[in-house]
């Protein structure tokens, strides 16, 4: 089976071949962590644990490196640190345990490797070095620039010109740059600020040549894919390019670069100033994660996604409906036409439609073991649903009273009894199913 990925430095889908099958190397971009992680940031964390679990088992789980790095210099930090009148440590090792523990409910699996910035500095000052040496970079009044005209093919990723990505910038106008998308790769930090020592005095990175440098360290100058969301691709990913390419002389950084698209809350952007701004944490108050993993797939990642309390509903039901239909005993091997789905560029709701026909064939190990595989836990929406469910009209004692009365009745064969106790249990919003070990009750929801 092969795997076809949508590629945005080529604006093509293509086959994916690994540069080496024993050791494919997948890299995104993770938090900032100076807040709690919104929906919008679940969105590239389930979708490429959704990549990373097919490259899994295409190529073998000890054959696939996932890298998600975490970025723990920044000056949103620093403003952030300031603002709560704690350290910068001290946000920033909360913020990044509020972030596993958020993702983890989501169902996904842990990267091979979550390096953090702040420990990958020799790296960063390493590549700078390169960068000057090479021609790409200049030091001006205690900072370091990359020399963006230095690079002829800057903005193949962005799909750009020059000029087109300066008016759509945010430019930073400073007297130092020699050209105006110059960009910094260091800067000085006051006493107050974190700062390392370096060739060009005590200062930190910029921001995008933190995952150059993380990226380098544990997949190698060039790798297989790079993912993160569309809004990465410029200015961020396309000056990761710029400063790996330069500073090793390669044409690629990673031959694959994927992006996820935007996304809306009920048809409008996510924004404080219109209180529609949900956290992940928010959300798991009110819905498992397995909900909120299903309706954040229920859009194909390219696409943009409009996150609404329907798509949550849907998801719920559909949940149930697969869970029930599995019961207990996966085959621990995803459906072929699953996979086949997923191996056409992530189409997930293609998948979703494929989950449908298996619960409708009955293959309930089957179902069971591609839910298995897709990261959806029946124990914990399970879990969720029993605590959340409403309370019943009758008491509890009644309505076991009534289930035996309704046996009573079948054994004696007066259905039209049975049919009665079960009509008039469901006007009660009391749901009973028959099965092959009795009959149980539950409260419509």
């Amino acid at each position: 089976m092969s795997l076809r990925l949508y590629n945005t430095l080529t604006r093509t889908k293509a086959e994916f071949t690994p540069i080496d099958a024993g050791n494919v190397r997948l890299y995104a971009c993770g938090p900032t962590v100076y807040d709690r992680a919104h929906i919008g940031n679940a969105r590239p964390v389930i979708v490429f644990d959704v990549l990373f679990r097919l490259l899994r088992h295409l190529y073998g789980h000890d054959r696939v490196k996932y890298v998600r790095n975490i970025t723990d210099v920044d000056d949103k930090i620093n403003a952030r640190a300031a603002e709560r009148g704690v350290s910068i440590r001290e946000l920033t090792e909360w913020t990044a345990k509020d972030f596993r523990d958020d993702t983890s409910e989501l169902g996904v699996l842990l990267p091979s490797v979550e390096p953090r910035a702040t420990e990958h500095i020799v790296e960063m000052i390493t590549l700078i070095e390169m960068l000057i040496l090479r021609g790409h970079a200049y030091e001006a009044e205690g900072h370091v620039l990359f020399h963006v005209p230095s690079m002829p093919s800057y903005g193949r990723l962005a799909n750009r010109t020059l000029d087109e990505m300066e008016a759509g910038a945010r430019v930073d106008v400073a007297p130092y740059k020699r050209d105006a998308m110059d960009f910094v790769l260091w800067k000085p930090s006051e006493p107050s600020l974190p700062g390392w020592e370096s060739p060009w005095g005590r200062g930190r990175p910029g921001w995008h040549i933190e995952c150059s440098a993380m990226s380098w360290k544990h997949l190698g100058e060039v790798f297989d894919i790079h993912a993160g969301g569309i809004d990465l691709v410029f200015p961020h990913h396309e000056n990761e390019i710029a400063q790996t390419c330069c500073a090793f002389g390669h044409d690629v950084m990673a031959n694959v670069w994927m992006h996820n698209g935007f996304l809306q809350v009920e048809g409008e952007k996510m924004s404080k100033s219109l209180g529609n701004f949900v956290t992940i944490a928010e959300l798991l108050h009110d819905w498992p994660g397995d909900v909120i993993r299903l309706a954040m797939l229920g859009t194909h990642y390219r696409q943009p996604i409009n996150w609404t309390l329907r798509s949550l509903q849907d998801a719920e039901k559909a949940l149930a409906a697969w869970f029930e239909a599995a019961g207990s005993g996966a085959d621990a091997r995803p459906a072929p036409a699953v996979l086949e789905a997923l191996s056409d560029d992530l189409n997930t709701p293609q998948m979703i439609a494929e989950l449908h026909q298996l619960r409708g064939q009955a293959s309930r190990k089957a179902l069971a073991g591609t839910l298995e595989f897709l990261g959806f836990r029946p124990k914990v929406f399970e879990d969720w649903r029993m605590a959340t469910a409403p309370e019943p009209a009758l008491p509890p004692d009644e309505i076991e009273r009534l289930l035996a009365a309704r046996l009573h009745a079948r054994k004696a064969k007066n259905f039209a009894e049975a049919d009665r106790i079960r009509d008039d249990l469901a006007a009660q919003g009391i749901i009973v199913k028959d099965g092959p070990e009795g009959s149980t009750w539950s409260v419509a929801r």
